[in-house]
């Protein structure tokens, strides 16, 4: 909400404050201030600038990185569409249009009195409950043509978003089957006191504080004994890439700490992958489980700071999450001296993302903590020895923290019960798309496509995307493929489509996910990505020949082999999945057998005809109408 009443300096001045003027949370300082002013203005990067000793194209950088920070004014409401694939299913391209027209603002602009904007955006995390839209980053799920018209409504009448009806805000967990992780009833303290045990405590209290920082004298058991449990459980990240937790731990444990330094632990809360929402359903019902497990992480490898990083489209969670921590700390397993021993320190800071699909990828993360842009860093060196502010640091995901704390509570040999033997626990499954119940599902590893389908109610199910826009696109023939790294992977997304769905369009749309998302730190995916983007546009819009194909599976090569991340060395994987299991969705736009310019000439006057009211045969070039004869 704008204040033009105070001056600029004393509004900005609590937010610097609070963020102890300490230049590394930048981006969290330009969240807050675009919060209140509700773009960040000139005059607001000056003072900034002058306050942080920040050059001011720095912080005009980073401020022009993430897509939900404005460095022009977008009006008291910015409102953001959901535009995935799974929303635009389920009718979200009409909603929006039916706001514009309500509004009298076009898609993309600022209504002329400056009181909203209407847009798109990337996966919200609500593809359970879509369409959804963000306004001013707040989520609004299960819209319909009525709730579209009662939004209208409060932006008219300038309503504050505090005093909007609570019941717009309303997200579901939807939770359709339970398993270990979502059965588990642990109270805060649990899993930490059963570590103690295990690792040979009460030992620890005599040890002090070298039993939380450096370890447990010679001939005692430790956090060592802890990173062995995590070792015998067989615990793989389960953010996609699936490295072998203990492994990760225990380098973190054995990195140099320097003088005044410390080691860090990271909760990557930022699940920017298409259709994933699992990490949304763990934050709002099972936070202590997630900061459980983090506290463990930590006397495992000796940190005393932690940071959950939180995707900004999940700012609505940002209050519960922090009352969560505050009672924690209450009940003295977080903080200092927890559960009462000296010197046992470690507490989390939670940051907010701004909307940067990138920073998903660890070490982006890292350097957006440490208020940069996103960028992914060259590796080695990794985060275990040099990550945030140079420092050791393990960065895991939202649901491996939270096995962690069942492995520390019940052991290793438990947990490796479940599952496969390369894949052991269970999984959450984030299906959506056609189905009787979207929502989470928890299954041991080793469950099949088929019996996932079944148990969601997919009827006709032609394909799945699993492990969203970057994992893999299954057919028919392909369901009783296994969820497990040794067979299909995926970091918890499960689009299904049925026989009524493109496949065609529903690529295409991951590639535009693609290009949009793209950092643009390095020349192959920032170019490569467009260019695949805009042969599928071209494809689409009718110019398509078999030189195309040859074009993608180029394009493949360059994005492969060249690009900075995995961002990059994934987009063309929807496209390439698609070709080869449904072709003939490709063929049918295929207009000449040779060559086919992209450039339409008829199609580029357009614009002209529109605004001179013309349509007639004169109005078009004659190859259009020879086509349409």
């Amino acid at each position: 909400m704008s204040n033009d009443r105070q001056p600029l300096a004393s509004v900005l001045a609590p937010i610097i404050a609070r963020w102890r003027g300490d230049s590394t949370a930048l981006v969290q300082i330009l969240r807050e201030v675009q919060e209140v002013l509700d773009w960040i203005s000139p005059a607001a990067i000056d003072t900034l600038a002058q306050a942080l000793q920040l050059p001011r194209s720095k912080i005009e950088g980073v401020a022009g990185f993430y897509s939900f920070f404005y460095t022009r004014p977008m009006g008291r409401y910015r409102v953001l569409f959901a535009d995935n694939i799974i929303e635009r299913m389920q009718g979200s391209a009409a909603l929006m249009a039916r706001m514009c027209e309500a509004l009298w603002v076009e898609p993309g602009k600022v209504s002329e009195d400056g009181l909203v904007s209407v847009g798109t955006t990337s996966c919200i995390g609500m593809s359970d409950q879509g369409p959804a839209l963000l306004v001013n980053n707040i989520v609004v799920p299960a819209l319909n043509e009525a709730r579209i018209d009662q939004l209208c409504e409060l932006i008219r009448g300038v309503v504050p978003l505090a005093d909007w009806p609570a019941e717009l805000f309303a997200v579901e967990d939807n939770i359709r089957q339970r398993g270990i992780l979502l059965d588990s009833s642990l109270a805060p303290g649990d899993a930490l006191r059963a570590a103690r045990a295990r690792a040979g405590h009460d030992g620890l209290e005599a040890s002090n504080t070298r039993s939380w920082r450096e370890g447990l004298p010679s001939g005692l058991l430790g956090p060592a004994s802890v990173i062995d449990e995590v070792r015998r459980a067989g615990l793989r990240g389960r953010g996609g890439a699936g490295f072998a937790t203990a492994l990760k731990w225990d380098a973190c444990r054995n990195a140099p700490v320097a003088a005044g330094k410390e080691r860090i632990i990271v909760c990557n809360a930022d699940e920017g992958e298409p259709g994933t929402f699992k990490d949304r359903v763990l934050l709002t019902g099972y936070a202590d489980l997630v900061f459980e497990g983090m506290t463990v992480a930590a006397y495992a490898v000796g940190a005393t700071r932690g940071f959950l990083y939180l995707r900004g489209e999940y700012r609505y969670l940002l209050a519960p999450l922090q009352a969560v921590l505050e009672r924690r700390r209450e009940a003295g397993v977080l903080g200092r001296s927890i559960l009462g021993i000296p010197g046992a320190d470690f507490d989390i800071e939670i940051h907010l993302g701004a909307g940067a699909y990138v920073c998903g990828e660890e070490s982006a993360l890292i350097e957006s903590l440490e208020g940069k842009r996103g960028t992914p860093r060259n590796r080695p060196p990794f985060p275990v020895t040099n990550g945030y502010l140079d420092q050791p640091t393990v960065v895991d995901n939202v649901e491996t923290f939270a096995c962690a704390a069942l492995i520390a509570l019940n052991g290793g040999e438990w947990f490796a019960g479940f599952g496969t033997e390369k894949s052991s626990g269970t999984k959450l499954l984030s299906v959506s798309g056609d189905v009787a119940r979207p929502g989470i599902y928890e299954f041991p590893f080793g469950v099949s496509i088929g019996e996932v389908l079944a148990a969601s109610g997919a009827v006709g199910t032609q394909a799945v995307q699993v492990g969203g826009p970057s994992g893999t696109c299954v057919n028919v023939a392909e369901f009783g493929c296994r969820i497990a790294f040794e067979d299909v992977p995926s970091a918890g997304a499960f689009m299904v489509f049925d026989a009524t769905r493109d496949m065609f369009e529903v690529a295409r749309n991951f590639t535009h996910f693609f290009a949009h998302e793209s950092c643009g730190f390095c020349t192959p995916c920032r170019v490569g990505t467009s260019l695949l983007r805009n042969l599928m546009d071209k494809l689409a819009n009718g110019h398509g020949s078999p030189y195309d194909f040859a074009e993608i599976e180029k394009m493949n090569h360059i994005l492969q082999q060249m690009s900075h991340c995995g961002l990059g060395h994934s987009a063309c994987n929807p496209v390439l999945d698609t070709i080869a299991r449904f072709r003939p969705a490709y063929e049918r736009r295929l207009s000449n057998i040779a060559f086919e310019p992209a450039f339409d000439l008829d199609r580029a006057l357009a614009p002209a005809r529109q605004m001179t009211g013309r349509d007639d045969e004169g109005a078009h070039l004659p190859r259009h109408h020879e086509e349409q004869a």
